[in-house]
């Protein structure tokens, strides 16, 4: 470097700001005529440095003016733009990551980057682009230390301006203000919190003003658009906020202008919601649906060369449909119809061939061919119905009564009145309209006479006739609301081509209150017509159930039982399989051939009949619901059964249909009175099977010669209910907790005096078998109502646990902690399970065998959860329904179960709770059935390699050999197929590209085209057998709804505080395995959180922050978009191959953790989650807790808290090793009794004097860490360290130490809770034993949890002595109390003469090799901080006892100095003379100051030891060590970290030299001090800080910069009067130094050696470069 350089640079100039050479300052002589204009600015510089504080050389507070973020909500985030050339310009984004991100954000002092946003996320800037293609290290203090392209030179636009978000962004707590509903956080309905409750924001005024202030406090972007009409769904509370009014200028939607709270005039279809820029959907500009009934539903057209464009649908479905819609934050896609649905388009095609993966965030990033290359004409054109296509308020028409939302009844809405239209002249093309309103497709009929059923409302229109083109139904002309000449049997109805049943109108059901129930009629040659029962059975009525979407046949009565048609009998003989999709696909005789009459018309009844059967039905007139008159339902008018044939039979019936018990009498005579209305019933026959009174045989309806003397009535039982007991939170309704029903509540029992007999009694009440264990202090886990029972003393013959002597009901002295429990011998095995009395061995009414004998079960509850593990246990697939009310006959025996209540997951039906055995309040008319998918017994197809037998690689069976299937248009309609074929439920999704793996065989199908209704994979349409164009790597898989393991459930978060946080784990060929940190970042979390359904990442942490993994690490180098719906859909390394350890597990935190801050605590490094090092949650980070005041009362807090019983102990001292980030707590003082530990009273959050050698741990009873171990260490410093000695046959033994190693020894440190295993010494390193030798040749795999599970000689079989005794030290062994070690004749514990103890008598250590590894052992065995000098040659004096140790050799991690390695104990060849010593930091923290600084947070950096300070070399000093300081003297961040005594010389010994700090220290104690001494470093080295909170405010130093410059003015203009008036004495126009004074040379310059003469020649040079060096 030039001399000139080194002169300005030593006094603090930039290099920017140096003089041409031979110009130092005061010169006037030619040469430096150029530089007059900036001596004055370097003197200003100067004097504002030497005022401030601030080096100009080594600050970045020079740089930090040069640099801003600017259009952001906060100085820390926003469009980056540099200072050069005195104008602000912008950066190019090329290249723009994180790494320059962190550099901005550090150099601001803004804390951590967050994100680097491109493309002018914060708008585009107007200036110069100063800097391109910026490529930085993380490290650099500022940006312009960043390697990048010459200043102005790029090949940039401002649409690619880079921008910056960092942690300290001060962003307007977005927390009461939220984004809905929507694809992402940053699109959505617009929530609100106010008065602790989320509430909307009416659409009335709202825009893209309003929208964009939103955006901006998210910290989203701009707006792109500002939806209403509830575009995101309507919400449910409060509407807070309406007419809301911004100028675009506000920080937060609050300060707009708006109505009162919760004033407005708006209901919920008037939600506002908001499209932000950084919602994704940014390319919604560049496609468009149109000519559909909303933005979210019609033909889909993109924008490419300012022309729009049209796509053609080959290989268009659902997946590409998906794509669109969720570009344009139109939801799920509903549909993706095909040839023109929507009309032709009339511009170009621009896409064909369009192949989506479906994770693609614009339908441009999807495969295609080349733009405008293609063959397709118009009628081709690709449509879309998304979830959201709803936009013209669906409220205004429905379809009602039918099998989805494009079939029904039309209804209008009227004066918010719904009602229906009359089918007066309805005919196709007013159906048309209302199809193509409701976004359904086109017509495919439109059906009159109430084919769906009548409506009960107004009919508010009549006479429609439209033309076609109308866009709504109230278009067209008809007469005024409201006016007609109708009737509800003329409700008029629509079948749209978007409906699961287009030929829903070839069949119908009539002459019954329901659509879904009725004779049968089918519509041929344009005419209705019924059908013969002939061979008319259950599969026949199912076929007609599902084509008319109905559900299941419940029964299929014939005789004309709905009464006798008028019209022809077209069909007779029909004999269905059952797999059909319309009754006209079934055979029988040909049209209109038969041998029947309308008295053998046939008849269905579904099981979505539409109206519950008992609300067809009603007893009037009796003492209750389950007594009366009975009268049925019927064309809209109650009506009255005549008693004629009346008896207990037909009784039985109504009183099951009503739930009402069995019938006691069935009485005639209008026993409870006359009624008034009409008679409908006569000559009813039950076999009192029936499940509905409407089964039963009887006259056509009115058809009778009753009068109302004749009324039936009906007296059913109505059992009440029996008060029972239960066992919970076990395995099986027979082991678990026992908890008994008192006074309508569930409470527990104390275990006082719970002994077998008692337990015996439960087993028997419970039907469970006898007793095998009996479980006290809430083995079971705790419960959580009253304690009803204490002190139980059963005899044992007892028939009901209530039966036994206690304690009155609610008196006890007990806690849940004692919750009483039991496991009964009942097993899986005894239980047989049975379907009878139905079509198949699949389906039928629901019996289980029990005290051998066969029972039913009560339908109270039951449901399709219930069914499904019924199904499943009895291998029939899935359910399809579950049936009560006795719907496949009613049972004769016991009703053994009652109240079921199954999740659905179970494996057997005695998993799930229920009632005791044989206690219920049912009748056999409640008797439960179940109706399965039945599987084939031999299915020729399967799902391999996936989580369960519901998802994986699709393979067939043909020709005796397994193949694959190729994903060649494989989707999601064909996943269908198998998963109902495999009775595996819906299709979830249908991934390609071997997801599974690939297959070996051969590849049987290709090019899959299935319709969806096919009833096997092999009907659908595909190439032939054995013909593709694919490979293994393009295997179709299947992911079906009834996995056994969802999808969600291949992933997990474990070692959290909640599901929703913790260490990621995949499962991967049936193993649980980790995800290395490797790239892991925000995006790739956000999938996790996502696959969880656990909202949005909010952090993504590394290094095992929730704890190391011990399974394998299946994936690295995770890079994900953040579109994918799992992670394992994201960019990574193959499975298994990684270049990590556990070390580096990846972690993730999610928006919806939903934890309590009293749940945010755990215990850790033990093999109980009920011991270990106390950790506690606070702003998402894990931190410890100080040991100061540490003791039991607060021990038993964190028991009690984690649920772990009582406190057995309070260890401090990181007995169960250090932890490595924050200490949160210091100074804790429970008192016992609080319910989380973060209600005791502590220091605030993070303020400390500790370090992590004195964190807390905690013991808890519930540890399962016995009080008695059957291991030992002995004779070490504490009870982790020493000798191994194992229990056996009632004797302590030693183990010998033969192929004994760290493996050995971990298995000991996890079996003690002392943490891991740091060494393995052998050779009786802890003294000799005396007893047994048990154990030898031990061989640990190093996962066993006792080392009694490791593989060994047999006992006592050995060929050892007690000098190979084997040892162990633990990293838990860290005790500073028990530790053989001392400190003597020092000025405190922490400095002195190194003695230890052996053999009871203490000894010195020789300094052979002594040096700072060393001497920081002992300091951190001490818990003394660091070492700060390993002095020699006795030091602290010469001891008179013996010498223990020498030639000691640390490696500098060891917990001990005895585990260093050493000569034996007692050789040396030393004398009195060489005892070594060691001088600690003291107590783990070094006291620090800052001094010669403009104020208390920048200056020259002093430690304190031995009362004295010193200074600190600046050798290796940089920003992560001045952040350590600032950060310990709470003074923010670090600004810079200037060297070369910036602040000054120190007048005392330098302390410090060789700091190295990572950056995350908390102490300056914690970083590594590699060299120590007073001598290492000379004056002029002294290293300083300037911390983030340094200099007074911006008015005073303003100020008092303005004073100083015009005192320097005043100054300078005397001076130079001064200089010219010498200038004739002075021919080289130079001061001299002796002119000045020797006295006034700057302080920072006083104590600084002066140079020998010999070294600097006093030459002219010289004194020139000194004179200004003065000045």
């Amino acid at each position: 470097m030039l001399p000139h350089k080194v002169c300005a640079l030593k006094m603090g100039f930039s290099r920017h700001l140096l003089l041409p050479v031979g110009c130092p300052l005061g010169r006037t002589s030619a040469p430096c005529v150029g530089a007059k204009n900036i001596r004055i600015s370097i003197l200003l510089a100067w004097l504002w440095v030497s005022m401030t504080g601030i080096s100009m050389a080594d600050s970045v507070t020079s740089e930090v003016a040069q640099l801003r973020l600017v259009n952001g909500p906060s100085n820390c985030s926003g469009r980056v733009e540099v200072f050069h050339n005195e104008q602000w310009g912008t950066v190019c984004d090329d290249n723009w990551d994180l790494m320059e991100a962190r550099v901005v954000c550090r150099q601001l002092g803004c804390g951590t980057a967050l994100s680097a946003p491109r493309v002018s996320h914060f708008g585009q800037g107007t200036g110069h682009i100063w800097l391109h293609e910026v490529n930085c290290t993380g490290t650099e203090a500022a940006l312009s230390q960043c390697r990048a392209k010459p200043w102005g030179e790029h090949k940039c636009n401002h649409v690619e301006d880079a921008s910056v978000v960092c942690a300290d962004s001060v962003i307007p707590d977005p927390g009461p203000l939220q984004l809905v509903n929507g694809p992402n956080r940053c699109a959505g309905r617009i929530e609100v919190l106010h008065n602790h409750q989320w509430g909307t924001v009416c659409d009335d005024g709202w825009d893209l003003t309003d929208a964009g202030v939103v955006c901006r406090q998210l910290g989203c972007g701009t707006a792109v658009s500002a939806p209403g009409a509830a575009l995101f769904g309507r919400g449910s509370d409060t509407i807070w906020l309406d007419d809301v009014n911004c100028t675009g200028t506000e920080a937060v939607l609050f300060e707009c202008k708006a109505r009162l709270w919760g004033k407005s005039n708006c209901h919920h279809g008037e939600d506002a919601g908001v499209v932000c820029s950084d919602s994704g959907i940014s390319n919604v500009t560049q496609i468009r649906l149109v000519n559909g009934p909303s933005r979210c539903a019609g033909r889909v057209e993109v924008l490419h060369n300012e022309q729009w464009g049209t796509v053609c649908d080959d290989n268009w479905d659902l997946t590409e449909a998906r794509v669109v819609c969720r570009q344009l934050g139109c939801g799920t896609a509903l549909s993706a119809p095909r040839v023109s649905h929507f009309g032709p388009g009339t511009g170009l095609i621009w896409l064909h061939e369009v192949n989506c993966t479906g994770t693609e965030a614009a339908l441009s990033q999807c495969r295609v061919k080349p733009w405008g290359e293609h063959k397709c004409n118009h009628v081709e054109d690709a449509s879309v119905v998304c979830a959201d296509s709803a936009i013209p308020d669906p409220g205004s028409l429905r379809l009602v009564g039918g099998p989805g939302p494009c079939a029904g009844r039309v209804e209008v809405l009227h004066d918010h009145q719904w009602g229906t239209v009359c089918d007066d002249s309805w005919d196709l093309t007013d159906a048309g309209v209302v199809c193509r309103q409701l976004g359904c497709g086109t017509a495919v009929s439109a059906p009159g006479s109430a084919l769906f059923g009548r409506g009960s409302d107004t009919i508010w229109l009549d006479d429609v006739n439209c033309t076609g083109t109308e866009a709504v139904l109230s278009e067209c002309k008809a007469q005024l609301w409201g006016k007609s000449n109708c009737h509800h049997g003329e409700d008029a109805g629509v079948v749209c081509s978007d409906s699961p049943y287009p030929h829903l109108t070839e069949v119908r059901l009539v002459n019954s209150p329901s659509r879904c129930s009725g004779r049968v009629e089918v519509l041929h040659n344009q005419q209705w017509g019924t059908v013969c029962d002939d061979n008319w059975n259950i599969t026949d009525a199912g076929v007609v159930c599902r084509q008319l979407g109905c559900g299941t046949a419940i029964s299929a009565p014939g005789g004309g039982r709905f009464g006798s048609g008028s019209g022809r009998i077209w069909l007779d003989e029909v004999n269905c399989t059952g797999t059909e999709a319309a009754l006209a696909e079934c055979r029988a005789r040909p049209w209109g051939d038969h041998n029947c009459n309308h008295g053998e018309d046939a008849g269905v009844v579904c099981s979505d009949s539409g109206i519950p059967q008992a609300a067809q039905l009603r007893l009037v007139n009796g003492s209750s619901r389950c007594a009366g008159r009975v009268e049925v339902l019927h064309d809209q008018h109650w009506g009255a059964i005549c008693d004629g044939g009346w008896d207990l039979k037909d009784a039985r019936v109504v009183c099951r249909q009503l739930g009402c018990g069995t019938a006691l009498s069935a009485p005639h005579g209008a026993h409870f009175g006359q009624g008034t209305d009409r008679i409908w019933l006569a000559e009813v026959n039950c076999t009192g099977t029936e499940a509905a009174l409407t089964e039963c045989r009887a006259r056509p309806w009115g058809d009778h010669n009753c009068t109302h003397r004749e009324d039936a009535s009906v007296e059913c039982s109505a059992i009440p209910e029996q008060p029972t007991v239960r066992l919970m939170d076990g395995s099986s309704r027979c082991a678990g907790r026992v908890e008994v029903l008192h006074k309508q509540q569930w409470g527990t029992v104390c275990d006082d005096n719970w002994d077998l007999r008692d337990a015996g009694v439960v087993c028997r009440q419970l039907g469970c078998g006898t007793v095998s264990s009996v479980t006290r202090v809430a083995q079971f886990g705790q419960g959580s109502g009253p304690i009803w029972l204490d002190d139980v003393e059963c005899t044992g013959t007892e028939d009901a646990l209530s039966e036994c002597r206690a304690k009155p009901w609610g008196t006890h002295n007990c806690g849940h902690g004692e919750d009483a429990g039991v496991v009964c011998s009942g097993s899986p095995a005894l239980l047989a399970l049975r379907l009878v009395n139905g079509s198949s061995r699949c389906a039928g009414r629901v019996e289980v065998l029990h005290d051998q004998q066969w029972g039913t079960v009560c339908a109270g509850g039951w449901d399709l959860h219930d069914a499904r593990v019924v199904c499943r246990e009895l291998s029939c697939g899935t359910a399809l329904s579950a049936l009560g009310q006795a719907h496949f006959g009613q049972g004769t025996d016991h009703i053994w179960l009652d109240e079921v209540n199954c999740t659905g997951k179970e494996t057997s039906l005695f998993e799930c709770r229920a009632r005791p055995w044989g206690t219920h309040n049912c009748t056999h008319g409640e008797d439960a059935g179940v109706v399965c998918s039945a599987i084939p017994e031999q299915a020729t197809i399967r799902l391999v390699n996936g989580p369960s037998r519901c998802s994986g690689r699709v393979e067939l069976l043909h020709k005796q050999q397994w193949g694959t299937v190729c994903d060649d248009n494989w989707d999601i309609t064909d996943a269908g197929v198998v998963c109902r074929e495999l009775g595996c439920g819906m299709a979830s999704s249908a991934p390609g590209t071997a997801r599974f793996g690939r297959g070996s065989g051969p590849i049987w199908l290709d090019d899959v085209a299935c319709r969806g209704t096919e009833a096997a994979l092999s009907e659908c349409r595909s190439r032939p057998w054995g013909t593709n164009n694919c490979n293994h790597g393009e295997d179709a898989s299947v992911v079906c709804s009834d996995s056994a393991l969802p999808e969600v459930a291949t992933i997990r978060l474990v070692n959290g505080p909640s599901r929703c946080s913790g260490r990621v784990e995949l499962l991967h060929k049936q193993q649980w395995g980790t995800v290395c940190d490797d790239n892991w970042d925000v995006t790739d979390a956000g999938v996790v959180c996502r696959q969880l359904g656990c909202g949005t990442a909010s952090s993504a942490p590394g290094a095992a922050r929730f704890g190391q993994g011990s399974g394998p690490i299946w994936l690295d180098d995770v890079e994900c978009r953040g579109t994918e719906a799992a992670l394992s859909e994201c960019r990574s390394r193959p499975w298994g191959t990684n270049n990590c350890n556990h070390g580096e597990d990846a972690g993730v935190v999610c928006s919806d953790s939903n934890i309590p801050e009293q749940t945010m605590i755990r215990l850790v490094n033990s093999p109980s989650r009920c011991a270990g090092r106390v950790e506690v949650l606070h702003n998402l980070q894990w931190g410890t807790v100080c040991d100061d005041n540490w003791d039991l009362a607060d021990a038993r807090v964190v028991c009690r808290q984690l649920g772990c019983g009582t406190a057995s102990s309070a260890p401090g001292a990181a007995r169960f090793g250090r932890g490595s980030d924050p200490i949160w707590l210091d100074d804790v003082q429970c008192t016992g009794i609080e319910d989380a530990l973060s209600d005791c009273r502590a220091k605030p959050w993070g303020n400390n004097n500790c370090n992590h050698g004195e964190d807390a741990g905690v013991v808890c009873s519930d540890a399962d860490i016995s009080e008695h171990a059957t291991i030992r260490l002995v004779n070490g410093s504490s009870h982790c360290t020493g000798r191994v000695e194992v229990f056996h046959n009632e004797q302590w033994g030693t183990v010998c130490h033969d192929n004994w190693d760290i493996s050995d020894a971990g298995v000991v440190c996890r079996q003690l809770g002392c943490g891991t295993a740091i060494s393995a010494p052998g050779r009786a390193q802890f003294g000799r034993g005396s007893d047994r030798i048990w154990l030898d040749d031990v061989q640990c795999t190093g996962t066993e949890d006792d080392l009694t599970e490791c593989r060994a000689a047999s006992w006592g079989i050995h060929n050892c002595h007690h000098g190979e005794d084997a040892g162990v030290v633990c990293s838990g062994s860290r005790d500073a109390e028990v530790a053989p070690l001392r400190l003597v004749n020092g000025p405190n514990r922490c400095a002195g003469r190194v003695e230890v103890l052996r053999d009871q008598e203490w000894g010195t250590v020789c300094h052979d090799n002594w040096g700072l590894s060393e001497a920081n052992v002992v300091c951190r065995q001490l818990a003394c901080g660091t070492a700060l000098s390993a002095p020699h040659g006795a030091h602290f004096g010469q001891a008179s006892h013996r010498m223990w140790l020498d030639d000691v050799h640390c490696t500098g991690t060891e917990a001990a100095l005895s585990e260093c390695r050493a000569r034996p104990w007692g050789h040396h060849n030393c004398d009195r003379g060489e005892d070594a010593g060691v001088v600690c930091s003291g107590h783990g923290q070094l006291r620090l100051q800052l001094a010669s600084g403009p104020n208390p947070c920048s200056g020259r950096v002093e430690v304190l030891f031995n009362d004295t300070w010193g200074t600190v070399c600046d050798a290796g000093w940089g920003l992560p060590e001045a952040g350590v300081v600032c950060k310990q003297m709470g003074c923010g961040v670090a600004l810079s970290a200037p060297g070369m005594a910036q602040f000054g010389h120190g007048d005392t010994d330098m302390w410090l030299a060789g700091v190295s700090c990572t950056g995350k220290e908390s102490l300056l104690a914690e970083c590594q001090l590699t060299r120590l001494g007073s001598r290492l470093c000379g004056h002029g080295s002294e290293a300083g800080v300037v911390c983030g909170q340094a200099g007074p405010g911006l008015l005073y130093t303003m100020l008092l910069s303005l004073a100083a410059i015009a005192v320097l003015i005043c100054g300078v203009l005397l001076y130079w009067r001064m200089r010219r008036e010498r200038a004739t004495r002075s021919p080289l126009g130079h001061v001299l130094l002796e002119e000045l004074g020797a006295q006034e040379t700057p302080p920072q310059f006083q104590g600084m050696a002066k140079p020998e003469s010999a070294e600097e020649p006093d030459n002219e040079i010289t004194r020139l470069m000194r004179e200004d060096a003065v000045l």
